[in-house]
């Protein structure tokens, strides 16, 4: 598949071997029992490396399942509440905030307005700052609490050193 009449051609352990016409650098890689493969097509001539491409594939795969394993995957939680929330709820609600904190997900907590609630944001506001000083061992305030049509939002992020995944 190399279209090059010459290439520069490289071994299989890295050493230079010199600008080679196509023929004999195919002839060069069967008597080493390797592949001809085109490492840089864009050079001027194109860079060829005398090398185990079904190796080389399988390394390569091998190197992205330990990236796709060492990634971490953010989860948002979310939480509803209302202004008019009673005691024991919030607790409830802060518990499951806390759990989901200590679990190492993110929590955006929402806080619904209805009717003639929106006259009165500021409750929604004081309920979000509670929460947020009352998990504040365990989180911190990613976005400040900010209103979105009839929707109060804020997210709580975990601290770094104090989440574990299990």
């Amino acid at each position: 598949m190399i279209r090059s009449p010459q290439v520069r051609l490289v071994s299989h352990d890295g050493e230079q071997l010199g600008i080679k016409t196509i023929e004999e650098a195919q002839r060069i890689a069967l008597e080493q029992d390797f592949d001809l493969v085109e490492v840089a097509p864009q050079a001027n001539p194109p860079v060829c490396k005398v090398m185990d491409y079904g190796k080389y594939c399988y390394e390569m795969e091998q190197k992205q399942k330990a990236a796709r394993k060492k990634q971490s995957i953010i989860v948002v939680k979310e939480m509803k509440l209302r202004p008019k929330i009673d005691i024991h709820d919030y607790e409830t609600k802060k518990k499951h905030v806390i759990r989901f904190l200590e679990h190492g997900d993110k929590v955006k907590v929402t806080i619904m307005f209805r009717g003639r609630e929106m006259s009165h944001t500021e409750l929604g506001l004081n309920l979000l700052n509670r929460l947020a000083d009352e998990t504040g061992d365990l989180a911190g305030v990613e976005s400040q609490p900010r209103l979105d049509g009839r929707n109060m939002t804020m997210v709580l992020t975990p601290h770094a050193a104090e989440h574990k995944k299990e």
